[in-house]
């Protein structure tokens, strides 16, 4: 049997950018929103955040880049569920909360996606979040809402750190997977979409980072015989 040195298997990698390689030119953005029930079509967004990645050249871990994050006024004929307002802590009709509506909202976080899309050399973003059908699907009832032609997301695929964090650490709920992590976490702070965004983030790239780590990127093809 002939030794090879195994090559990755990667498609156009001299074109392509690490963080494009990466996904299949995927570029995830991690998301949190909370809200005042469980129905996107009925149900107001409350808040909203968004946290974009960058990866470092040298050895492919990505960490926090940046976060963006609105107080969302609930759109006309909103249903507020007594019950989510009472979990969240949110009173929507607070003045100092300086809320801006959805359209605002997710204009300016669509804006930011597409501009660090771009210049990692993406072609469509992918929603990460925890149990992220949830998020997915009420940003997606806004963005129809809001009339905006295109999102930079994927409609339906999504990376969920729910079912990461069930395989890479055995736990499902944020923050017992952050604990695991050792990732610091205040049930206090929780439920702030800010907070929980940026908590996800890090538990997202602690999981692809680990993986990294262990040897799991790039894929390599068998020693031909």
């Amino acid at each position: 049997m002939s030794e090879a040195t195994p090559q990755p298997i990667l498609e156009e990698s001299s074109t392509k950018s690490l963080f494009a390689q990466r996904f299949r030119g995927y570029f995830p953005v991690v998301v949190d929103v909370e809200t005042a029930g469980f129905n996107a079509q009925t149900d107001a967004l409350l808040e909203v955040a968004a946290s974009v990645l960058s990866i470092n050249e040298e050895d492919g871990t990505f960490s926090i880049d940046e976060t963006i994050h609105f107080n969302v006024d609930p759109f006309e004929g909103a249903n507020l569920e007594p019950s989510a307002l009472a979990f969240t802590g949110i009173d929507p009709t607070n003045p100092l909360r300086g809320a801006v509506s959805e359209n605002k909202a997710l204009t300016e976080i669509f804006k930011k996606i597409r501009k660090k899309m771009k210049a990692a050399g993406c072609q469509r973003a992918i929603m990460v979040a925890h149990n992220a059908a949830f998020d997915l699907g009420f940003i997606n009832a806004a963005t129809e809402r809001c009339k905006i032609k295109r999102s930079p997301f994927h409609p339906f695929v999504s990376f969920d750190t729910t079912t990461l964090a069930g395989l890479a650490l055995g736990q499902t709920v944020l923050a017992k997977a952050c604990a695991a992590a050792n990732i610091e976490f205040s049930n206090s702070e929780a439920h702030s979409a800010l907070y929980d965004t940026e908590k996800t983030a890090e538990l997202f790239c602690h999981i692809v980072n680990k993986w990294q780590q262990l040897g799991g990127w790039p894929l390599v093809s068998e020693p031909e015989e």
